[in-house]
């Protein structure tokens, strides 16, 4: 079957606001391969939006993945808990960089995540309101839309929002947002919207993902860390798209050792391309919800969390974090070499990576050309994803795990890809 009878089909079957980027269809994956109906080839940097870390079926997780799925595929750990569980959550309780005793606890999605840590922080606070900063995306349910703080397409015709929720601004140094000006939008929040003493908690991305991968400054994480202390606040860092060794790093987190979270979301690349999020934290925190108060149908699925100790292991034997350091320097690298006009700023932290662009002529951004960039590396076999407010932003986001020399050739296309 063509991909072209398989998009009539999909255009007839599914709602248009399940928007798709690419009309081919996957038939098969393999690290940083992905292969269609006509037996086209891709170089994948998109990894299914920063959710395979260790590539497309990373032989350890499809054992490891196999092996329980001759043992038993669900029973809900709330009725019948099982050993992998607890497992898969003292080796984030040893790895997270919380300060003192963690525990952990695991979800579906990264959305569920979120919307959890939300209430653990209001459970252990008493206090209703969050606050959540510009350009953030936290989710797409309704607590976690209200959270995001980008309208189009994520918001458009669902409102209204639950309430006691605030936006602040967050750093943004090409676009004219200092760190003070930051602070100082949390400072007017606290006097002309909600008092500190109601809000329960900050949530931020150390590293925004949608946003455009905007990398929050040490001094903000430090101010932010400060701020919660002194108001009795719960500081939440949302590693959704930022953990398991994307940033060189196993969390961003660790680029902030004198202003760690209270509390941290993560999901995608825990699972290794199974469905699985986590939130971890504190102890004394996380046990703030009542029994039952926590949990899911599918939460923590057996499957998935036997992925997700696979993908721990693979980052700490194959070196991972090391190895995005060494790949996202060669991409800054050629990013930087490229002479492209119209290139205003590389953000690089580790393998999480961005190019964005602005017009030369008029100074705004330039989506135009970002996607220009990407039909035509996907043209020649190569996924990119854009991200960022405007649309103006290229991300990367290939497997850590992937070929040097497949990671060579996908640069060099897009050196000729952006020579001016």
């Amino acid at each position: 079957m063509s991909n072209s009878e398989i998009q009539q089909r999909r255009l007839n079957a599914t709602p248009r606001g399940v928007g798709v980027m690419t009309d081919f269809y996957a038939v098969k994956a393999e690290n940083a391969t992905l292969w269609d109906h006509q037996g086209r080839e891709y170089t994948d940097f998109s990894a299914g939006i920063a959710v395979l870390n260790t590539g497309h079926r990373h032989p350890q997780v499809v054992e490891a993945v196999q092996q329980q799925l001759e043992c038993f595929t669900h029973t809900a750990f709330q009725v019948i808990p099982y050993e992998n569980y607890i497992a898969l959550a003292e080796q984030l309780n040893q790895r997270v960089p919380v300060a003192g005793p963690c525990k952990s606890t695991f979800f579906t999605t990264g959305a569920e995540a979120v919307e959890n840590a939300v209430k653990i922080a209001r459970a252990a606070t008493g206090r209703p309101g969050v606050i959540a900063f510009s350009a953030a995306f936290h989710g797409r349910t309704l607590m976690t839309m209200a959270l995001t703080g980008k309208v189009t397409p994520y918001k458009t015709d669902f409102g209204p929002f639950p309430g006691s929720v605030f936006h602040a601004s967050y750093p943004n140094a090409l676009h004219g947002v200092t760190t003070e000006d930051a602070l100082q939008s949390l400072e007017t929040l606290f006097r002309c919207d909600i008092s500190p003493q109601q809000v329960a908690a900050i949530i931020y991305e150390p590293i925004q993902g949608e946003g455009g991968f905007n990398i929050a400054p040490p001094e903000f994480v430090s101010a932010l860390r400060q701020l919660c202390d002194q108001h009795g606040i719960v500081m939440i860092a949302d590693e959704i798209q930022s953990g398991f060794a994307r940033t060189g790093k196993l969390f961003a987190s660790e680029y902030y050792p004198q202003a760690q979270p209270d509390l941290i979301t993560m999901a995608k690349s825990l699972g290794g391309g199974l469905p699985i999020s986590a939130v971890s934290g504190k102890a004394a925190l996380m046990d703030a919800p009542q029994p039952g108060g926590l949990g899911g149908t599918y939460a923590g699925n057996p499957l998935a969390v036997a992925a997700g100790l696979a993908v721990l292991k693979v980052i700490e034997d194959e070196q991972l974090c090391a190895r995005a350091n060494h790949l996202g320097a060669k991409l800054a690298e050629t990013l930087n070499a490229s002479g492209h006009p119209a290139l205003a700023q590389v953000r690089a932290r580790g393998s999480m990576v961005a190019a964005e662009f602005i017009d030369p002529q008029n100074g705004k951004p330039a989506a135009v050309i970002a996607r220009s960039i990407q039909q035509r590396a996907l043209e020649q076999g190569l996924i990119l994803l854009t991200c960022g407010i405007h649309g103006n932003v290229i991300r990367f986001l290939y497997p850590l795990t992937i070929p040097e020399a497949q990671f060579d050739t996908a640069l060099q296309l897009l050196s000729t890809l952006m020579r001016p």
